[in-house]
Parts: structure tokens; sequence; C-alpha cells
């Protein structure tokens, strides 16, 4: 029962997050973006992470296998793995019982196809490795290894790099890494089960660290257990070492396959004590677990804290965006970055992107894009070529899960002034006597743009009120001019209020 509920559980996550890095449903189950423990932590959510950390306290790492879609995409992989494996071993033994029955002398070969596990030791040096690394790169702003590595931003790289294939929106920086990403965690899986949760992903990490103190734990009955290994070999955290009838409760995450394998009934979830001393009666298992205690506490305070604390990432994307013109435009040179309404300020923007693209999949005017420079690796900036952001809408500050872009609403954006435009006369069409354009000032939609007469000339051309323009960028992609547009908009490292 424990098995089936985890499993209608992660397959409503993974559905409704695949849908948002879609591009669907951002208004029926965006909530579910909003429970990703890194992203949250960047948030300052501090309701969602007292709730995971309770949580796990409580029952281990549910978190990784019913909510961290790269948890449940990696159980995926191993399901399609064992169904294809038991496929092969059905058509094996048909082939075998096949040429005894034809009374054949030809040697039968026996292969297994089907993916046995075993125990392996924990790779502690290499897990709190990461982590540490991890940990540093927020402080001295290596956020290309933390928009690489961790999981919900990685899943949805892996999603977007599929979905945008052959749009406007698909970046080549975007395309690599969501693939090759995708190659890597199918490869790891196939091989190894869960590795990557229990020695790359710092979430994973980080959460065992609490893991290895629940309340409630898959325990071994010694009494009961027949050392048959079906447990261990059916174990994708290759944590259940069935010879000492111990479990590693740093990497379990909790799918319940052992206890569903096992048919002796030596395997059951209950509670097994919170603190290093075990009850009499709790079984070898949890004291495994309790032997484990004194160095989880040491790295607990050693690293817990300082993860805690971690609450800053960069990262950025380089994106091309929305409505295709005849005539490419080419990005021009900005004096700062323009970063979307609702994030405060270009710092505080890059310091919370997880590079998750969700932003970037919600933009349905093209603005986001995917960064490509190492400064800002994957993490979005706002582009005007193809597309400008339109005043009524908010969709990427209702769908940022870290806090990288704050909630807004359709009136507040009106106030927000994220840059202002700048006139160069000397590829304005009308300034140069070669057209009456005035495409600027009447798509305005601040009417911070107005045409005037040109002194000594019969020309108008057009003039910016700084007060008024709210940096939006309808100025700059309606402009003829071409390559580069005569009205670019320069974005402000402090937004304001216009």
């Amino acid at each position: 029962m424990l098995r089936k509920t985890r499993i209608v559980l992660a397959a409503l996550f993974i559905t409704g997050i695949t849908l948002l890095f879609l591009g669907i449903g951002h208004n029926w189950w965006g909530w579910m973006a909003k429970l990703q423990f890194l992203p949250s932590l960047l948030a300052l959510n501090f309701a969602v992470i007292i709730g995971i950390l309770l949580l796990t306290l409580l029952s281990g790492r549910i978190y990784c296998s019913v909510i961290c879609p790269m948890g449940i995409f990696q159980d995926l992989v191993l399901w399609i793995r064992r169904k294809g494996g038991e496929k092969m071993q059905k058509r094996q033994a048909r082939r075998i019982r096949k040429l005894k029955e034809q009374g054949s002398d030809a040697r039968i070969t026996v292969r297994q196809y089907t993916k046995k596990f075993e125990y392996r030791k924990e790779h502690r040096l290499v897990r709190y490795s990461v982590l540490a690394l991890s940990v540093v790169s927020i402080f001295v702003s290596g956020q290309m290894l933390i928009a690489l590595i961790a999981p919900y931003s990685a899943y949805g790289r892996m999603v977007r790099s599929i979905a945008a294939t052959g749009t406007d929106s698909m970046t080549l920086p975007l395309l690599v890494t969501g693939l090759l990403t995708l190659v890597i965690i199918c490869l790891c899986a196939w091989r190894w089960g869960r590795e990557y949760c229990n020695t790359v992903c710092p979430v994973g990490t980080f959460l065992s660290l609490f893991s290895r103190f629940s309340l409630f734990r898959p325990v071994i009955d010694e009494s009961k257990c027949v050392n048959c290994a079906r447990c261990a070999r059916g174990c994708k955290a290759s944590c259940i070492d069935f010879k000492t009838h111990k479990i590693d409760y740093s990497r379990c995450v909790d799918c319940f396959d052992c206890i569903e394998t096992c048919q002796e009934g030596a395997l059951e979830y209950k509670y097994a004590g919170f603190c290093k001393c075990t009850p009499k009666d709790a079984g070898p298992a949890v004291k495994a677990g309790a032997d484990s205690v004194d160095q989880g506490r040491r790295a607990f305070l050693a690293t817990g804290v300082v993860v805690a604390a971690g609450s800053v990432v960069h990262a950025q994307d380089h994106m091309h965006g929305g409505l295709a013109e005849v005539i490419d435009k080419k990005t021009p040179e900005r004096s700062e970055r323009l970063v979307p309404f609702g994030a405060g300020s270009v710092k505080s923007f890059y310091d919370h992107c997880t590079a998750c693209q969700l932003c970037v999949s919600a933009c349905k005017n093209g603005v986001l894009q995917p960064s490509s420079d190492l400064g800002h690796f994957l993490q979005p900036y706002m582009s005007y070529e193809d597309g400008y952001c339109r005043p009524e809408c908010t969709a990427c500050s209702q769908v940022c899960p870290a806090g990288a872009i704050k909630p807004v609403t359709v009136e507040q954006k009106q106030t927000i002034r994220i840059g202002v435009a700048k006139v160069n006369l000397d590829l304005c069409l009308p300034a140069q006597g070669k057209d009456s354009c005035g495409n600027c000032s009447y798509h305005c939609p601040s009417g911070a743009i107005r045409m005037v007469r040109q002194q000594g000339s019969r020309n108008q051309i057009p003039t910016v009120s700084e007060d008024r323009c709210i940096g939006c960028g309808a100025c700059e992609n309606l402009c003829p001019s071409r390559p580069i547009s005569a009205i670019t908009v320069d974005g402000l490292s402090i937004h304001r209020n216009a």
C-alpha cells in the first residue's frame, strides 16, 4: 500500500511539473514548483523549507521519491529497464524451452537481462566534496556548478531542451546542456540506480543529514529474514546490506520497493526511534542506522548550518524571443542587463535564479531567453529583438519558485521601471529624413515617447520622458531600423517606481 501510494503521488508531481515546463497549467499546479527545496531555500520560503526538513526527520527522504522530479524521472528510467528486462527474460526462457523440446544439442547461453543491484558503501568523500563545492560556489559566485547539478533546474532544462527544439526559443547552449544532462542521468540510472541522488545531488546529500535521524524507517526483522537478498537486489539506492541486516538510512529514498519485494515479511516501515540509543525490539537495521549517527552529527553540524545560510545562487540564460521579424535584429549593447519586472534589481535576480527555465516556458512573448555567457550560464535575460514585455503579462512573476522574480499584479507592473529607452538619431529614420515613422511613439504603452519637431527641420524625432518610461521594450521591438533598433532600452541596476 505504501509503495502504491508513493507511485500515485509521484506520478501526479512529475506530470504537473513537466506540464509547467511546457507552459501548461501554471494556475493549476504552479504550487508544485514552489515545493522544490533549493528554489524555496533561495526564496527564503521558510514554511516549505521547514516542512521538508520535518518530513525528512519524520519519515526519511520521501521528498526524493515523491516531490523531486529528477528523482521520479530516474525511477521511471529504472521501471522501463525492469519491464524491458523482464520481457527479455521471458523471451529467453521461451527460446530455451523450445530448444529443449526439440532436443537440440546446441550450447545454451543464459543471460541475465533484469537489473540486480547489490550493496555498495557510501561514497562519502565524493558526496560531501560536491556538497562543499556547492556551498563554496554560492559564496564565490560559481553559479554554473549549482545551475548544472541542482535536480529541479536540471530536470527543467531537460524538458525545455526537448520541448523547444525547432522553435524560436531554442538556443544551442540550452539544447546541448539539456540533452547532455538527459543522456547522463539516463545512463547513470540505467547502470547504477539512484547513484546521482546519493553521490552528486547536493539536495539529496543535505537531506541525508536529516534522514539519518528519521523516526519512521524500513526495519529488518532478523528473526524473519532468510538472507534471500531480494531486498538488496531490488534496492536502487544500493543501501541494504542483507548479510549484516543493515540499512544506510542516509541513502534510502523510501521507495518501499524492498518491503514489497520481501516475501517473508521481514521488512517493515515503522517507528524506529529518533536518538542514538535504539529500542531493544527495533532490530539490527535500526542499530545500523544508529551507528552512523555520530558521523552524521558531525557532518550535520559542519555542513548543515553553512548550507542553510547559503541562500544565494547565480546563473543566467541568454535567449532570443517571440514575434518573428522579416529581417532579424541584433542585440544592442546595453549599459546594464534587463531583468524582469518583480526582480527588484539585477543583483537580486541573479543571486536567486537557479536557471530552471520555468519563467522562460511561461513567457509567451519570447522575451526571456537562456544566456550562453559563463558568468550567468543558462540564467534568463530579457531580449527585445523578437518581442517585448507586454504590460498586461505577469506570467513569469507568478511561476518563479526561487524568489528571483517576486509576484506582481498588472497594476503594480505599470509603476515599475526596469529600464529606460534612449534614441540613436544616427539610426532613426525620421531624423535622417528617410521616413515619417513614429512607431515608437504610437506603441509606447506608458506614453513616455513623443514625436517633436527637429530644430531647423520639418522632420519629427522621438524624445523619451525618462520618468515615464518603464523599459518594456515595445519601442525597441517595433522600431523598423535594422539590424540595430534606433531606440533601445538600457536596464536599471535597481528597479524604481515610475
